[in-house]
């Protein structure tokens, strides 16, 4: 029995998700399931957040989901699917599709007891659990995530969300970044891998929807600063 949820991939929307997916070997026996029942269902679990286990039986099997989720992820496909969209939301908003500017920031986060992997105390925040590390542009759209132990500092956590980056954001020159991220060992390392001017701002911030967006003054510029709390 199919069942339509709101997270299911339209006609429109599948036909160019396909531009971008490997192809598909001829050889061997033909897949049981469609490729894009097996997208629906990790849309599924990506918009409710439920365990894998707990996947609806209308869909494939949570094992076959989970193969294929695992398998796009370490051919690159999911980071080569945020670059696209990234791009192409940039675009459709007038923007040139390559930022100039980011912003930075980081937030621990518990994990219960069952979790396995990564892991830590973050002493300051009181959390054993995760951070989640990220690089927005202005509009708020994410270019980089990173996940690392909570007890993990931010000044380094920036280092392995920025590594080999500059690639994939040619025209970044600019970041802003809380006080958590001062430091002049953290600056030079910006200016030595891109020329990226590491600019430390604090006081009261704002965001946008998930992120929630408002604009302050600094001096005459506005400056904005991550909101997790979606």
């Amino acid at each position: 029995m199919s069942t339509k949820y709101p997270s299911n991939l339209s006609d429109a929307e599948w036909e160019c998700l396909q531009r971008y997916l490997p192809v598909q070997s001829k050889r061997g026996r033909p897949p049981i399931r469609s490729l894009r029942s097996i997208f629906d269902a990790i849309f599924y679990i990506l918009r409710t957040g439920c365990p894998w286990r707990y996947l609806p039986v209308n869909f494939p099997p949570w094992q076959t989901v989970f193969y294929h989720f695992r398998r796009l992820r370490l051919k690159g496909i999911w980071t080569l699917l945020l670059r696209v969209l990234h791009q192409a939301e940039r675009a459709r908003q007038g923007k040139n599709p390559h930022p100039s500017a980011a912003i930075m920031d980081a937030q621990s986060v518990k994990t219960v007891e069952e979790s396995a992997g990564i892991c830590g105390y973050d002493a300051h925040k009181r959390v054993k659990g995760r951070k989640r590390h990220i690089l927005v542009d202005t509009l708020g759209l994410p270019i980089s995530i990173y996940v690392t132990p909570a007890d993990m500092h931010d000044t380094k956590g920036a280092r392995c969300l920025l590594a080999g980056l500059k690639f994939f954001v040619p025209r970044l020159k600019k970041i802003w970044a809380d006080a958590a991220y001062r430091g002049q060992e953290l600056a030079e390392w910006c200016q030595g891998t891109d020329k990226w001017e590491l600019e430390v701002v604090g006081g009261t911030h704002t965001w946008h929807p998930w992120l929630q967006r408002r604009a302050s003054p600094l001096g005459g510029r506005a400056y904005i600063q991550l909101d997790f709390s979606h």
